[in-house]
């Protein structure tokens, strides 16, 4: 049996991962245009570390190396949207949960294959709640990573595994 699988992951292993990534084995490296922040309260390095943790992302989870020279795919994008909203309302206008909503926009070319490309920036938004009790000032850098955690494997996931 284990005489079946290794070659069988062997043949495979040009185009797929364990984790169900499928890259085109003509694409080796990648570009990561500095993402820009036009959310007005957005703090300003956010775009900056999602573009960061992107190429991190990028770099670990593929086989693809970055290279701003004729790359084969590109990536860029802008944070569109950074706000806080009250979501759950307790009796006398005090609101229990707070929500901190963040949205960028992106683009994807691959330069290896056009009908892979998104011809129009496409736009993905998160949120995690806190408690009314809790300053955002406090609770911002927890949350900033836990939405732009789940904003990263969204883009990732539609550029790779085609969803």
């Amino acid at each position: 049996m284990l005489r079946l699988i290794v070659p069988l992951l062997f043949v495979f292993s040009g185009c797929y991962t364990f984790k169900g990534i499928s890259i085109d084995p003509e694409v080796n490296s990648f570009f990561i245009r500095t993402f820009e922040t036009i959310a007005s309260n957005a703090p300003p390095t956010l775009a900056l570390e999602f573009t960061e943790k992107l190429k991190d992302k990028i770099r670990s989870e593929t086989r693809l190396r970055l290279n701003n020279e004729n790359p084969d795919i590109e990536f860029s994008g802008r944070v569109t949207g950074f706000t806080v909203s009250p979501v759950a309302p307790k009796p006398g206008e005090v609101v229990a949960l707070n929500q901190l909503r963040i949205t960028v926009s992106f683009k994807y070319i691959n330069n290896k294959n056009d009908k892979k490309s998104w011809p129009n920036e496409r736009s993905k938004s998160h949120f995690a709640e806190f408690s009314n009790t809790e300053d955002l000032l406090t609770v911002q850098d927890r949350l900033i990573k836990e939405i732009t955690d789940q904003l990263l494997e969204d883009v990732f996931n539609e550029a790779f595994n085609d969803w």
